[in-house]
């Protein structure tokens, strides 16, 4: 098993998200591997600092670091983590376990925002992502089976990535969310540009994917 982080000048969210990493309740090995996307801030030396094994993400984008971690990861399974997300004691174990028992090639579960303003936000992710033909998986918390993610070609290096490539997945193989763990994630977009300006980033962002069929 393999958490993939990609990270980007995260010194102040990282050291978070590496502690739930590293604290999760498992019997399971893993390791843990920090995408570094030209940071300047000591985020590669937190990473060490926390048992992370460090890869250069290059500063090409997310997609390119998401990929750059799942390229140098060992794992059967990759989980896609980002940096300013922390996980639930049990995710991994509970993770595994609904995904390996539903036969599942990908999941996410539920997830946490804090703030009045994100609520809308979570609650899209929570139960409308889950029930679409084809569910959107969210960057900050995507499971995978390593080979499936090595046939489909991986993120790729667009504006919302996560939703390119899991509404691809979803195409030709199984995916679900489990509803029995969560994450907790930061509400950054949505405290910069608010509520209506993230869902219309989104939602702008998705329909350049359609019209350029990526």
């Amino acid at each position: 098993m393999s958490f993939v982080v990609p990270a980007r000048n995260e010194a102040e969210y990282l050291p978070a998200t590496l502690e739930s990493i590293r604290d999760l309740e498992t019997e399971h090995t893993y390791e843990t591997i920090v995408a570094d996307g030209d940071s300047d801030d000591g985020t590669p030396a937190i990473a060490t600092e926390y048992g992370a094994r460090v890869v250069d993400g290059g500063g090409e984008g997310i997609g390119h670091g998401r990929d750059a971690g799942a390229r140098a990861a060992d794992g059967d399974w990759l989980a896609f983590v980002d940096a300013d997300t922390t996980l639930s004691p049990e995710y991994l174990d509970t993770m595994l376990e609904y995904a390996r028992g539903n036969d599942l090639a990908a999941a996410s579960s539920r997830c946490r925002m804090r703030g009045p303003r994100a609520r809308l936000m979570q609650a899209t992710i929570n139960h409308v992502f889950p029930r679409m033909d084809r569910p959107i998986l969210p960057g900050f918390n995507f499971l995978v089976r390593r080979p499936v993610y090595e046939a489909s070609g991986g993120f790729p290096n667009v504006p919302n990535e996560d939703t390119a490539f899991s509404r691809r997945l979803a195409r030709t193989e199984p995916v679900g969310y489990c509803p029995e763990t969560l994450v907790e994630t930061s509400p950054r977009r949505i405290a910069e540009s608010g509520l209506t300006g993230t869902l219309y980033h989104y939602l702008r962002l998705d329909w350049g994917r359609y019209r350029g069929e990526y």
